[in-house]
């Protein structure tokens, strides 16, 4: 039962959980005006100490369509936190407004420290370099709904490994489910932490490899996702500058994928896909933005009991 917890990472969703909010987000796209009052009179806070685009309006939209409420910031300098508020106090203050609390911050482990304080469900829109469980449910709906399952699939994480959450939080997710098999490219600057590796893929006997060159394996995946160097995550521009261009998807290597590939993408993207791809059927990654309006949807309707 999904009422009241706090999502703080992808290991907070039972399997069972997964399986509950895809089959609610589908119902969701299929038949959204029986769903436009669920969170009638239910509030969400969107607290965003750093910036963002799809995720923040993603919640606001998803609140918004169940008939519920929204408020918050979308930049932490209009925050008390300018006056020096703890996060502990910001969450104690505004958990006693609202229904549930979506937080953005580029501080590990805040979302924890969040939990702690909060008299509401908190879930993480994103700590640094730790979770993004909410666009772990966007990927899982979007790959349930163009792959038909969860298993069995040869999956290339593409680009920024090191301090990607998004692509460490499907990762965890993903080990979960039977059959899947790896493929991690990217420079050996920013490879998979040593962490996720040992703990998630040697200790599972999952099966992995390694690889430099995109159109080496472009041919072997069924899910490619793609992301961006991030240049937020970097201490010395110098280096953001070196490896920012390392991996760029586009036409040409689109030829040499299968068929019935798939690419995601948690967007904001910067040049590592060319728009010549956007136009290609395997091109996912906009339909998994609106696939995570409606997981966000179905999440909220069940942390906050409205169904």
């Amino acid at each position: 039962m999904l009422q009241g917890r706090h999502i703080l990472e992808p290991g907070d969703f039972e399997l069972s959980d997964i399986d509950q909010l895809c089959s609610l987000a589908e119902q969701m796209i299929v038949d959204p005006e029986s769903y436009v009052d669920v969170c009638h009179g239910k509030v969400l806070a969107t607290l965003f100490f750093e910036p963002s685009t799809r995720t923040r309006l993603s919640f606001e939209a998803a609140m918004q369509h169940l008939g519920g409420t929204t408020l918050g910031f979308a930049d932490a300098s209009t925050s008390s936190s300018t006056k020096g508020e703890t996060l502990a106090d910001t969450i104690r203050v505004v958990s006693s407004y609202v229904d549930c609390i979506a937080m953005r911050t580029p501080k590990e482990g805040a979302a924890i420290l969040a939990s702690r304080y909060s008299r509401v469900p908190i879930i993480n829109a994103g700590d640094g370099g730790h979770h993004h469980p909410t666009q772990t449910l966007t990927d899982m709906v979007t790959i349930r709904a163009l792959k038909g399952g969860f298993s069995g699939h040869t999956v290339g994480f593409c680009g920024d490994l090191k301090f990607g959450r998004t692509v460490h939080s499907l990762l965890k997710t993903l080990s979960r489910y039977p059959n899947n098999r790896f493929v991690l490219i990217s420079p050996d600057e920013l490879g998979l932490p040593a962490y996720l590796e040992n703990e998630v893929l040697k200790r599972a006997g999952i099966e992995y490899v390694r690889a430099s060159r995109l159109e080496d394996v472009i041919g072997d995946l069924d899910i490619l996702y793609m992301t961006r160097v991030q240049k937020e995550r970097f201490f010395n521009e110098e280096d953001y500058i070196r490896l920012k261009d390392s991996y760029i998807l586009d036409k040409d290597k689109m030829h040499m994928a299968k068929d019935n590939m798939i690419v995601l993408h948690p967007l904001p993207r910067v040049n590592e896909i060319a728009i010549d791809v956007d136009d290609d059927p395997r091109a996912a990654y906009f339909k998994q933005v609106r696939y995570g309006m409606f997981a966000r949807m179905a999440l909220i309707a069940k942390i906050t009991g409205a169904l």
